[in-house]
């Protein structure tokens, strides 16, 4: 039995009033949430949704969202999370690409995806939560609930093959991409977390990412929830929330996306928070820079920053840096978690040298099935049983794994490479800068040149050329940003990561 909602039945057998999950004021023991659980997926099942079925969910992070995580994979039916940010057409394509059944969402987006939808012909059931009951066509979700009440429903027998989830990646192609996640991959997923950090029951995993990402799902709450713990969610990202979160629930876990860190050590009275129950944070979407991490050590006493490197082909989390080398091996990611292969390789596929960049290929039982109906991309992305996941990195002689860019953010000034993490981590060593980013920009002797784009810290700033002498101090010349842009903010995907085409395509005035 690979099914991961039969986790539930377990610990309703050994812990049934532990508190499962956490938001605000409500409280679901494991009780409750097997019951409510169970209820929803014997309204579901009477809705028509049978194994397989593709179930959308557009929620903000509450309880509902783990709810129908159980109840649809009781029915051997696959969920799909939905990126609340996306555009109408977006959530229309995603969810007819996907070949959605129903799509559960909250009032705030219901009008969009009554629009979105209406051409859909796959999709039969539109659900609402909240407490009200919503105008026909929709279900409301309480509603359906409660005709089910008392309702017990077997987990479904699934192979480590059945799907159990689909998430669209965010869209660095001309479309997403449609990652094919199966039960076999969570469950892998799960033991290497579980292992890596010693996860029990007495843990506690503050969700303050988004649940429709691997960060906030994966990072590591799931397998917090499937070891006997708790979660505690946050509805949307708010660093000193997140800080009151911690002292109150006592939370030992916490993912947080690089921009989410630097948030969080900019909370003004962030030192009259206990964290001291905090045993390690999880990073990584990018390469941290040295001077945050050592920050994140100050705010968090007790941690260890786990600085990591995962996709959400392979449900996040493929290296961690364990503690007894969160300083001297500083900069990392790490090593790989259990039953997880990282190989260093050239554009033939062939190993490169210890100390050697190459592309990082990924092989184990968390690498994804596919993309889903692409088989084209499927192709191009695992080639001999290997994931090859377009970032550049590489090992060191204790293997260790260092990130040093995406393939095609390497600028190529002169015929000389210049990794962008490493003019970042100068920058992010000034101290009036909070966050860095570094393109390449045309250059009609050069090919490219870096540019930087800058984000200062609350009340701190300094100049072009102040910035410029910084670099020169640090850095050779040819990698020494010939421009440099002061934004409010860098554009990101859910996971954190700067969107640097978006940075690339922002005209160089003046």
């Amino acid at each position: 039995m690979h099914n991961f909602a039969s986790i539930l039945d377990y610990h309703l057998t050994q812990r049934p009033e532990a508190v499962a999950v956490a938001q605000e004021e409500r409280r679901l023991t494991v009780r409750a949430l097997h019951d409510r659980v169970n209820r929803l997926a014997a309204g579901l099942s009477a809705l028509g949704v049978r194994r397989g079925d593709v179930v959308g969910l557009l929620l903000h992070n509450r309880p509902e969202f783990l709810e129908l995580v159980y109840a649809t994979n009781r029915l051997g039916a696959v969920f799909l999370p939905l990126n609340y940010r996306l555009s109408e057409e977006e959530w229309q394509y995603v969810l007819g690409h996907a070949q959605a059944k129903a799509v559960v969402t909250e009032p705030e987006f219901a009008p969009a995806i009554e629009r979105a939808t209406g051409c859909l012909t796959d999709l039969e059931h539109r659900l609402q939560v909240g407490d009200d009951t919503p105008a026909e066509p929709w279900i409301g979700y309480e509603d359906l609930l409660t005709r089910h009440r008392g309702a017990r429903v077997e987990p479904v027998d699934v192979g480590p093959d059945d799907l159990q989830r689909l998430m669209y990646t965010s869209g660095t192609t001309a479309r997403p991409k449609g990652v094919c996640i199966t039960y076999g991959n969570v469950q892998a997923k799960n033991i290497a977390d579980i292992v890596h950090f010693g996860l029990t029951a007495a843990d506690i995993t503050l969700v303050c990412g988004p649940l429709y990402h691997v960060g906030g799902l994966d990072m590591p709450a799931l397998a917090t929830l499937y070891a006997g713990g708790g979660v505690v969610l946050q509805r949307k990202f708010d660093a000193p929330g997140a800080l009151r979160a911690i002292q109150e629930h006592r939370v030992t876990n916490v993912w947080l996306a690089p921009a989410m860190v630097g948030a969080v050590l900019d909370v003004p009275d962030r030192e009259a928070y206990d964290t001291t129950s905090v045993r390690f944070v999880l990073g990584g979407g990018e390469k941290t820079p040295e001077p945050v991490l050592r920050r994140v050590m100050t705010a968090f006493p007790n941690a260890w920053f786990a600085d990591a490197y995962g996709l959400t082909e392979t449900v996040s989390g493929d290296t961690f840096l364990d503690r007894d080398h969160a300083l001297s091996k500083l900069g990392s990611v790490g090593r790989p978690v259990p039953h997880t292969r990282v190989r260093i390789v050239d554009d033939t596929g062939k190993d490169v040298p210890a100390g050697d960049i190459g592309e990082i290929a990924l092989r184990g039982p968390k690498v994804f099935a596919g993309y889903w109906r692409d088989e084209q991309a499927t192709a191009a992305a695992i080639r001999d049983g290997w994931f090859h996941t377009g970032d550049l990195g590489h090992l060191d002689d204790d293997g260790f794994l260092y990130i040093d860019d995406r393939k095609k953010d390497m600028i190529v000034s002169g015929g000389e490479n210049i990794a962008t993490p490493e003019v970042e981590r100068v920058l992010y060593e000034h101290p009036a800068v909070r966050e860095a980013a570094v393109v390449g920009l045309r250059h009609p002797r050069w090919g490219e040149v870096p540019r930087a784009f800058v984000v200062f810290r609350p009340g701190a700033g300094a100049g072009a050329d102040e910035l410029r002498e910084f670099c020169q101090a640090r850095l050779a010349r040819f990698k020494v940003p010939v421009r440099f842009d002061i934004v409010d903010e860098l554009p990101r995907t859910p996971s954190g990561k700067v969107l640097k085409r978006d940075l690339r395509d922002i005209p160089a005035e003046g």
